[in-house]
């Protein structure tokens, strides 16, 4: 296992490096340049000129790309960003913490809804809770992240009350309130999002899960099994279940992954202050500084999630061998 981990890191570096020259020739053709956020009505032609060769912009491509990643990978700089006049660490960091705890929340919630549904589905697959746990997972893959937000935010913000519609604390609380307080008013922040998350992202586990009952529950061994006169009950949670949530066990790298696309527009869709509602952010500011760390940033945590779910697997099935 250790092999596999160490091959995959070293896999991971020319990956990340491509995807940082991506990035960058993106960045470099989209309207606009750093300078953007400097320019204002009161700097003539000769100071705008200054300014872009202070900050390099008037090095040719490949230089500019070169002392970028240079500053990265030997410094942690990530250059500055001219929208919030500050480090790009530093504006990151100020969010950071706001979507761990929010994709954390709605990665448990996802788990907590998909897998007793999805045992549930296959356990009694082609009857009505099957075909009831099914409607709910068609309407969810057809709903889109934008509807449902919108849906969620008027009927339990709005018409019920029971949840804030945007934001991640109350100032009120956070500048009066004990540590307890602060805790429970961010949690009561970010039930409603991660909710709208967590609901979109069981589909995939549902099925999965559904499926791999249902495929164990023909299997031959089930079969031999019940001619043996083992409980039915003994029979489903010993030999069907364990085997059908080893993949399930295994896909939470994968989940981590899907959900930082998700919190993207979750963030933005509920106003919560994170990094996926920075990113938009940023490319309204053409804050290109901060988007091309962001985008590296989810880059690398897609990356590391994909490896986590390799580790998973192998841990929970020694059987199996990643290449």
């Amino acid at each position: 296992m250790w092999k596999m981990i160490v091959r995959r890191f070293l896999i991971l570096i020319p990956q990340l490096l491509f995807i940082s020259v991506v990035v960058f020739i993106l960045a470099y053709f989209m309207p606009g340049d750093a300078l953007s956020g400097l320019v204002d009505p009161t700097m003539t032609a000769e100071d705008i000129e200054r300014q872009r060769e202070l900050i390099g912009l008037n090095e040719p491509l490949p230089v500019r790309y070169v002392n970028w990643i240079s500053a990265i990978i030997f410094e942690g700089d990530f250059g500055q960003s001219y929208g919030h006049k500050r480090a790009v660490t530093a504006v990151i960091g100020d969010r950071v913490s706001n979507t761990f705890w929010l994709s954390l929340v709605m990665l448990i919630l996802t788990y907590l809804i998909a897998i007793p549904l999805g045992i549930l589905a296959g356990r009694f697959g082609g009857k009505w809770p099957d075909k009831a746990i099914l409607f709910y997972v068609f309407v969810a893959m057809s709903m889109p992240t934008l509807v449902l937000g919108i849906l969620m935010i008027l009927t339990f913000s709005f018409n019920l009350g029971w949840f804030p519609s945007s934001g991640s604390v109350n100032a009120i609380v956070l500048s009066q309130g004990t540590n307890w307080e602060i805790f429970v008013n961010r949690v009561h922040h970010m039930t409603l999002p991660a909710m709208t998350g967590a609901l979109l992202g069981t589909v995939g586990i549902i099925f999965m899960l559904r499926a791999n009952i249902i495929d164990r529950t023909a299997s031959e061994y089930v079969k031999l099994a019940r001619s043996k006169g083992v409980p039915t009950r003994v029979i489903f949670n010993k030999h069907i279940l364990r085997n059908s949530i080893i993949p399930v066990t295994a896909g939470v790298g994968f989940a981590i992954a899907g959900l930082l696309m998700g919190v993207l527009f979750i963030e933005q869709i509920f106003g919560y202050p994170g990094m996926g509602s920075l990113f938009f952010e940023s490319i309204g500011r053409r804050d290109y500084a901060v988007v091309n760390a962001l985008i590296i940033l989810f880059s690398v945590l897609t990356a590391l999630g994909m490896l986590i779910s390799d580790i998973l697997l192998t841990v929970v099935d020694p059987r199996i061998q990643v290449q």
